[in-house]
């Protein structure tokens, strides 16, 4: 009788374990393809133990890899401000294929109350076409947080098609401006740090592109003139950018590329969170042709 009543205690214990899993967020992420994640109350502070948090509660995030105190070396996490989201973003590369926990903890800095939750990564090989052509643009009106968000990011997906090619555009990779060596900007307003976004097609570059990241462009640059701009600056308004700091990139057929490196830290990123495993003194994580990849259960 004791034997029963352990057994089906243990029966018990495994059930509800493998419910606590089954209701951990699982994300489906591919090698080489852009992954955000945001991290606010809707998707951290889902339980009805929340019920009462008002939805203006300061939150802020501290995010790891399971077993280890930092994030992997892929993975980055940024939040401005403990009344706006976090995001978890970044670039599985080959070696990262298989499955990865992200433990996120969650921490009201009005009521000092914690809530955990881990996010299951489950990261397959690449597919989609190749994107052979890529180029980068410096951005000087947006940090890094503002380009995260789905509807930022293809509102300049759009406006770059004026000047490219017909095909379809795909973004491959969001740096900030302070991993790349800038200067946190003056607390002047409407200053921003700067980003760098990477954008790859299967169409050539068009030939406004390859003007403006021409070296008579460049040499154009370097003496204080602007660079040659052969075509109307669709990008405009909404994004400023850094004609001078185009640069243009094509890669061999079947080449997935690998990060060049750690970026170097980002001295606005973690607070109110751990360090997430980038090591000063690094290169700018090289970009991945692929799609942009909004986590999905």
């Amino acid at each position: 009788m004791a034997a029963a009543l352990i057994w089906i205690l243990l029966v018990g214990l495994l059930a509800g374990l493998g419910d606590a899993e089954a209701q951990q967020p699982t994300l489906q992420l591919l090698v080489g393809r852009v992954f955000v994640h945001t991290l606010d109350q809707e998707t951290v502070l889902r339980g009805p133990e929340h019920a009462d948090v008002p939805p203006t509660a300061p939150v802020t995030y501290h995010a790891h890899l399971q077993g280890h105190p930092d994030l992997p070396r892929w993975l980055r996490y940024t939040q401005r401000s403990p009344r706006q989201p976090g995001f978890l973003y970044g670039t599985p590369t080959p070696e990262d294929r298989g499955r990865q926990v992200i433990e996120v903890t969650a921490y009201n800095r009005d009521s000092f109350d914690t809530t955990r939750q881990r996010l299951v990564l489950l990261i397959g090989d690449p597919e989609g076409p190749l994107l052979p052509y890529q180029a980068e643009f410096l951005v000087c009106s947006h940090d890094v947080e503002e380009v995260l968000p789905p509807t930022p990011a293809s509102r300049f997906l759009t406006a770059l098609g004026g000047l490219w090619e017909p095909g379809e555009l795909q973004l491959l990779n969001i740096t900030s401006a302070l991993d790349r060596g800038g200067r946190v900007p003056l607390p002047i307003e409407g200053r921003k740090e700067g980003v760098y976004i990477k954008v790859g097609s299967a169409s050539p570059f068009s030939t406004c592109l390859k003007m403006v990241a021409s070296p008579d462009s460049h040499a154009r640059c370097a003496q204080g003139q602007p660079p040659l701009l052969s075509c109307y600056d669709t990008l405009a308004p909404h994004f400023r950018v850094d004609w001078c700091n185009v640069s243009l990139a094509e890669e061999r057929p079947g080449h997935l590329g690998h990060p060049d490196g750690p970026p170097l830290h980002h001295p606005r990123e973690h607070r109110g969170a751990a360090a997430d495993g980038i090591q000063p003194g690094g290169a700018p994580a090289a970009v991945h042709a692929a799609h942009v990849q909004r986590a999905h259960g």
